[in-house]
C-alpha cells in the first residue's frame, strides 16, 4: 500500500504527460494533497473547483435514479486532459484523484488504466 504523497509521485513519473496530480475530498473541496501545476496552473484552486463537477455529476445521478458508480471523469480541453478518479478503495469515500495531462505527450487509456493501479494501491 502507498501513502498519498508516494501515490502522487508516482503519478507524475509513471504517467506519460502529466503536468499535475491532487488527492481532493470532495465534501470539502480540500486538497489532501497536490504534485506539479506552476504558476500558470493552481492545483489548488483546479482541485476545489472540480469538487463542484464531481457534486453536480453525482447529483444527477441520484435525481435519474442511476444505482452505479462513477469510474472517472473526463475532461478534454484544447491542450489538456483533465481526469477525475473517484476512489473506491479503502478509506477513500468521499475522495478523488485529478490529474491534468498534455494531451500531445500522454496516451489517455494508458492514463486511466495507470491511474487505477495507483488507486488501488493507495492507502489514504
Amino acid at each position: 500500500m502507498a501513502n498519498t504523497e508516494a501515490s502522487l509521485k508516482e503519478a507524475m513519473t509513471s504517467i506519460e504527460g502529466t503536468l499535475g496530480v491532487a488527492l481532493v475530498d470532495y465534501t470539502s473541496g480540500m486538497a489532501l494533497g497536490t504534485l506539479g501545476g506552476g504558476k500558470d496552473f493552481n492545483l489548488e484552486v483546479a482541485a476545489a473547483g472540480n469538487t463542484d463537477v464531481v457534486r453536480a455529476k453525482l447529483r444527477t445521478m441520484e435525481h435519474l435514479g442511476l444505482q452505479d458508480d462513477i469510474e472517472d471523469i473526463l475532461i478534454t480541453l484544447g491542450t489538456q486532459y483533465h481526469l477525475i478518479r473517484l476512489l473506491k478503495a479503502k478509506g477513500g469515500n468521499g475522495l478523488f484523484l485529478y490529474l491534468v495531462l498534455d494531451n500531445q505527450r500522454s496516451n489517455l487509456a494508458m492514463a486511466r488504466h495507470q491511474l487505477k493501479k495507483i488507486e488501488a494501491e493507495l492507502e489514504v
